[in-house]
């Protein structure tokens, strides 16, 4: 009995240090030691997020929201999709609301460079799948959707660039029943969702929103609210707690799947 049960104490410890030896510690790549990253990358891991964003107007939720999304986002689903977690991009191509208070613009010509040297410096460190969880749009996005391919077809990885508000827009229509837009009631609710302390609904007033003009009708820079409707009269940010967990979990599980999806189609294929 004293042998069987000896046998039994063995094999449980042994069965939990080979577990341990099989969980890593963060999925975070700038709060894991190297030698622990060496051991996990490429033989066990070899999927990462890389948030980029910019900081920002956002109405009335913080100016870094655009990385506040997909960093949360890379987080919610990193063990899900077994993947590491780059350190956030969080200067982008700002654009038309570059002129508001606490808001970055960088150049193209400085961005792209640098978008391009971490993609291969992440191909370098033995990612396969490079997935780029982009927060803001405007011309950041052609930008990284041109070097992510440039690099996919130089270095031999496989990228995917997701702008996470549009291919989710279906889930601001199931959950709202109304479309959003730029600082709206999707992004702002996701942020809601993230950490309450980041939105400020007592500084709101309607006249911070304005609709996106149609195509060919105007453009005014800067543009002339921080919050940027995509439906007029639509996008307010008229929701609830309930409403904002909801959607952060509806959206996630969409990015989520998009990623595994695309992921083994590029296995099935053999690229």
């Amino acid at each position: 009995m004293q042998r069987i049960l000896f046998s039994f104490i063995f094999c449980f410890f042994l069965a939990t240090d080979l577990t341990a030896q099989n969980s890593i510690s963060t999925r975070e790549m700038d709060r894991i030691n190297w030698m622990e990253f060496a051991e996990f990358v490429p033989e066990k891991i070899n999927t990462v997020l890389l948030p980029t964003g910019t900081l920002e107007p956002h109405g009335v939720i913080n100016n870094g929201a655009d990385n506040t999304a997909p960093f949360a986002m890379a987080k919610a689903m990193a063990d899900e999709l077994n993947a590491l977690i780059a350190p956030t991009l969080n200067y982008g191509i700002t654009g038309s609301m570059a002129a508001y208070p606490g808001a970055f613009q960088i150049t193209e010509e400085a961005y792209a460079p640098f978008i391009r040297d971490i993609l291969k410096g992440l191909s370098k460190n033995g990612f396969k799948n490079i997935i780029i969880l982009n927060g803001h749009g405007g011309g950041q996005t052609a930008v990284l959707q041109k070097v992510a391919a440039d690099v996919a077809n130089e270095q031999g990885v496989r990228t995917l660039v997701i702008n996470w508000w549009s291919f989710a827009s279906d889930v601001t229509l199931e959950v709202f029943k109304e479309d959003g837009g730029h600082a709206g009631l999707n992004e702002t609710a996701y942020i809601q969702a993230i950490d309450p302390t980041l939105v400020h609904k007592e500084r709101y007033n309607s006249d911070q929103a304005t609709a996106y003009p149609k195509p060919g009708t105007w453009s005014a820079v800067p543009f002339p609210s921080s919050i940027g409707l995509y439906q007029e009269g639509q996008g307010y940010p008229n929701f609830n707690q309930a409403q904002a967990d909801e959607y952060f979990k509806k959206v996630n599980a969409k990015v989520a799947d998009l990623i595994k999806e695309t992921i083994r189609k590029w296995d099935l294929a053999g690229l």
